[in-house]
């Protein structure tokens, strides 16, 4: 059992040392794509204002936009590597601190919506695996195809409108009501409330993926011969199915679900925009208009350490599950 301790510590020891230069790379690219892409961020930030060309040196000075690319993306990396992301634009104000106030609102979006594909996608999966060609099963693939054809945005829009505009039981924009000042857990459900339309929306797609998947799995479990044995010593089919079956067919969906967490946090952009949800999304649509360009690094690091640490945690959860991959 120590044994199996030490070198899950060491297999955990290994994938952070691959993180930190592929984290150093995602650094430099993002710069370089973003440094070279056409346009002026003084420009764009002084819009049609009829600015003297002393007023915008100074203002290029001021943001560092007048050195070469190989200085300024030399200097990017010195302040990243001691923790400072620099200063918006836009908001006068540190990238940290802003990412990391919207951040908060896009994760407590991300884990529910999440949570809730993840839920009824293997919950879905497994009754359809349970008995296939059944018209429960049919009934799954149906909204299986369904939830993965429909585009996030456009979803989010029929969501607005039929809850929202025709049928008025769930707001429509925001992440609490402006109108009342509630507390406690009225604060909370609020929050609740302004919720449920945003993760729906995000998480249809993902569920509908989570829930082909478990059943292809499933069905793949279920045909081994150790089935065959623990229903040959008479144990209850629901522990069969959860316990054995399960189980042996959740190493594909936990993988895919850290695959698609990226995707998931690229979504939700897009999600945010219609629900106008106060998190790192909206943030970085506005980021984009404005030419906001230590916003924009700031968000693609934050996003791209954070798909790091997910991905490391389904590597870890998968040698947990199968002791074969620390080997």
């Amino acid at each position: 059992m120590a044994s199996g301790g030490l070198t899950l510590r060491r297999y955990a020891a290994g994938r952070l040392l691959q993180a930190a230069p592929l984290l150093l790379g995602v650094v430099v690219v993002n710069f370089l794509l973003i440094a070279l892409a056409p346009g002026d961020p003084v420009a764009t930030l002084l819009g049609e204002y009829p600015a003297p060309p002393e007023y915008v040196a100074r203002l290029r000075q001021e943001f560092g936009l007048d050195q070469p690319i190989p200085v300024r993306l030399a200097l990017y990396v010195w302040n990243v590597a001691r923790g400072n992301l620099g200063f918006s634009f836009a908001y006068r104000l540190p990238v940290a601190q802003l990412v990391v106030e919207r951040l908060v609102n896009t994760f407590l979006l991300m884990a529910t919506a999440l949570t809730l594909a993840a839920a009824l996608g293997v919950g879905l999966g497994v009754a359809a695996a349970r008995r296939p060609g059944s018209g429960l099963d049919a009934a799954s693939t149906g909204v299986s195809l369904a939830g993965y054809s429909i585009p996030d945005f456009w979803l989010a829009q029929l969501l607005v409108l039929l809850f929202a505009v025709a049928l008025g039981w769930l707001p429509a924009q925001g992440i609490r009501s402006v109108r009342e000042e509630y507390t406690g857990l009225a604060a909370a459900l609020d929050v609740g409330r302004h919720l449920i339309l945003p993760a729906l929306a995000l998480s249809f797609r993902y569920m509908a993926l989570i829930a082909r998947l478990t059943r292809a799995s499933m069905l793949e479990a279920m045909s081994q011969d150790f089935i065959l044995a623990a229903r040959a010593r008479g144990l209850p089919e629901r522990l069969v199915l959860v316990q054995h079956g399960l189980r042996n067919a959740a190493l594909p969906v936990v993988t895919v679900i850290g695959y698609n967490f990226a995707f998931v946090l690229a979504g939700s952009a897009l999600v945010e925009t219609v629900f106008g949800w106060p998190g790192v999304g909206r943030l970085l649509y506005d980021a984009i208009l404005q030419r906001d360009t230590p916003v924009l690094l700031g968000i693609l690091l934050m996003v791209s350490a954070t798909v790091v640490v997910v991905n490391l945690l389904v590597d870890l959860l998968y040698a947990v599950l199968d002791p074969r991959v620390r080997y």
